[in-house]
């Protein structure tokens, strides 16, 4: 029920968007071809990083994203973890002490990954799990096969140029037997109202935030090397929960 009513909550929010925000960005795509086919759109991730976090606190706690998040992380990770996309470490309150060892974070921006830092510096000395941060490719992992026990991705697909390949890379760096969990958002498949929604403003949320929010996640995964052994949808088709392994 507070899912649905979160849901509700975000599509008001969206949609009742600053009209003007509309027309800069119509005005800035005359010299752009697109700010979603853009690879510089990820730059404004450099600008956003000190206030993400109150942005987007506010709408993912309405969403019951923060419910989501725990669930995923409580339930499935497990030993040694890399996070990728980690921005600004929103997962870290929620890895379990009691069955994490260690999480490595990375990410392509080292703003984002300063606000991580500091939340990682708040924790006790001899906090479990262990944190460290790394700024790094996602798509050009310098870690070996079979690394990690547990690889995790959320809401990081809609930012990369190439999220298949990020796929494929968190698949080669999780051991056998061990788990890649997404939590992601993507196009609906059942509300055509809210996917053509999405793809009238994308490049205006592309402009705004550096995410693509109207991929195709059926067709990232479908072309990606991973097994996936559950996904789960919420918010009218839009947020995807996904239990995969290599």
């Amino acid at each position: 029920f507070f899912l649905y009513i979160g849901s509700c909550y975000y599509a008001y929010n969206s949609m009742k968007a600053n009209q003007q925000d509309v027309h800069d960005t119509q005005h800035r795509l005359r010299d752009v071809a697109s700010f979603v086919d853009n690879p510089k759109r990820n730059e404004q991730y450099q600008h956003v990083a000190e206030f993400y976090d109150a942005q987007i606190g506010r709408d993912e706690l309405a969403m019951g994203i923060n419910l989501l998040r725990r669930s995923l992380l409580y339930f499935h990770a497990k030993g040694t973890v890399l996070e990728v996309g980690a921005g600004t470490g929103r997962n870290l309150s929620y890895y379990p002490k009691s069955t994490v060892d260690r999480v490595v974070l990375i990410d392509s921006s080292d703003q984002m990954l300063l606000q991580a830092r500091k939340k990682v510096a708040e924790t006790a000395a001899q906090a479990k799990p262990k944190f460290a941060c790394l700024q790094a490719d996602s798509s050009e992992l310098s870690f070996p096969n079979d690394s990690f026990d547990t690889v995790v991705d959320t809401f990081g697909l809609c930012s990369y140029d190439d999220p298949v390949q990020v796929l494929n890379e968190m698949e080669r760096v999780c051991k056998p037997g061990g788990k890649v969990l997404l939590l992601e958002h993507g196009r609906s498949k059942t509300w055509d109202f809210i996917t053509q929604y999405l793809d009238k403003h994308a490049e205006r949320h592309a402009k705004n935030w550096g995410c693509v929010w109207n991929r195709d996640l059926d067709r990232l995964l479908e072309k990606s090397n991973l097994v996936v052994d559950k996904v789960d949808t919420w918010h009218f088709g839009t947020t995807y929960y996904v239990i995969a392994r290599a």
